[in-house]
């Protein structure tokens, strides 16, 4: 082995210094006793930065780690997109690149992410491209990201395309939280009712049930309605627990195997009211934002229609684009492929039109973007404001009807007495 392919290994392999964070007591210019903490790879380093502060340090010890410790929090799509725009930000500020990715590194909280930077950092320095050193970690940097990468280095505006996939990332992410928001909010109201119902059938009725029996009359047709219900509920939560359980655990394996599955799934969910449109507006705005990114970016039209294609979340989308996609390697203008699939709506097919003859695709696909999104915001805001009335009158009745059959016995027998 030569003496320069020791050097590459040698820093292909060198570790990503541990941080930790450091506990110090100092004196500041006046004299004043201060403290604080700082995070750094040692109590040398800690020292120094206190030293270049003006602090002059008096103790200075590693805080002490908690007895139970938790796992390592993963990576998350957040992370991505924060850590993409530190770079962009750096990178515009004229800072090197791997002085850029070194620094974010050294400063991350996550030890998972400190990894995965220091694996980027040392196959940048031994000289691959940053877009290769970031195919292996697939996991967190798709093939969009990639690509996008891989453009930006080629044309020499490294900085610009870090601009645009940080962006991209932000409102994807924000896009994702308000999707997330319209079906949580139902799910988890739907949840809390089911529960008290629930409880109220296993041991609140039959607490009233062995009371009536004492009465030696004949029940209300309400009561005795409820009263079955109870009894039915009390005979098989448990084999309707296991299958609702055996129901998830079946559903989530079909979901993650079978690729027929998720699109008939993805289809279901567009034709659910109210919640469905949300859906179609968020597959859109997500379409755009990646189409206009890639195609500003300077990756080819065809390219960026198969990126825009699996970014848009759905595959009645996904299909479309692709149908689209086709036609438009056959010589067909992108809006007239769009007016053909018959999903997309006129506004956007217009828009595109403009943005084709007059030259400016990606500034007009950003505006439908940023319409879009509005919509889905908006929409999420006008779901929840709907559904809380609605949960409140559910709830209110299963659990109001719950009372009242339970107490028409005892006024009926207030009325005998009276």
């Amino acid at each position: 082995m030569s003496s320069a392919s020791r050097v590459t290994l040698k820093r292909q392999t060198r570790p990503v210094p541990k941080i930790s964070v450091y506990l110090w007591q100092g004196l500041n210019k006046q004299g004043d006793k201060i403290s604080g903490d700082l995070r750094g790879s040692s109590m040398a380093e800690i020292r120094s930065k206190l030293k270049s502060q003006g602090i002059r340090p008096k103790r200075v010890r590693r805080q002490s780690k908690p007895l139970f410790k938790l796992p390592p929090p993963r990576v998350s799509a957040m992370d991505i997109a924060m850590m993409t725009r530190q770079i962009a930000t750096m990178l515009t500020a004229g800072v090197p690149l791997v002085t850029s990715i070194e620094l974010i590194a050294r400063g991350h909280e996550k030890i998972k992410m400190r990894e995965l930077l220091g694996q980027i950092l040392d196959d940048v320095r031994s000289g691959t491209p940053l877009s290769d050193s970031l195919k292996p970690h697939r996991l967190y940097f798709d093939d969009l990201f990639v690509d996008l990468v891989a453009a930006g280095e080629h044309a020499g505006a490294l900085e610009t395309v870090f601009e645009r996939i940080a962006l991209y990332k932000e409102k994807a992410e924000q896009l994702k939280s308000k999707i997330k928001k319209a079906l949580f909010y139902p799910i988890t109201v739907v949840i809390v009712a089911v529960a008290v119902t629930s409880m109220l059938l296993l041991f609140v009725v039959p607490q009233f049930e062995e009371i009536f029996h004492g009465f030696g009359a004949e029940l209300p047709a309400f009561t005795q309605f409820v009263i079955q219900i109870s009894k039915g509920l009390q005979a098989t939560w448990h084999l309707m627990a296991i299958g609702l359980i055996i129901g998830i655990i079946i559903f989530v394996r079909m979901h993650r195997k079978s690729l027929f599955f998720r699109d008939k799934v993805d289809a279901l969910v567009l034709k659910i009211p109210v919640i469905g449109q949300i859906f179609h507006k968020g597959a859109m705005a997500r379409f755009a934002r990646t189409l206009a990114t890639t195609f500003g970016a300077g990756v080819p039209l065809i390219d960026g229609l198969e990126s825009a294609a699996g970014a848009s979340g759905n595959a009645v989308y996904r299909d479309a684009v692709m149908k689209m996609r086709e036609q438009v390697i056959s010589g067909m203008q992108m809006n007239i492929a769009m007016h053909t699939t018959g999903l997309f709506p006129d506004m956007l097919v217009q828009m595109v039109m403009i943005g084709e003859e007059s030259g400016s695709l990606d500034n007009m696909l950003n505006k439908v973007a940023n319409i879009y999104e509005m919509q889905v915001d908006d929409a999420v805001d006008g779901l929840t404001s709907l559904i809380e009335p609605i949960m409140m009158v559910v709830i209110g009745t299963l659990v109001g009807g719950l009372i009242v059959a339970m107490y028409l016995p005892i006024f009926q027998m207030g009325k005998i007495v009276s």
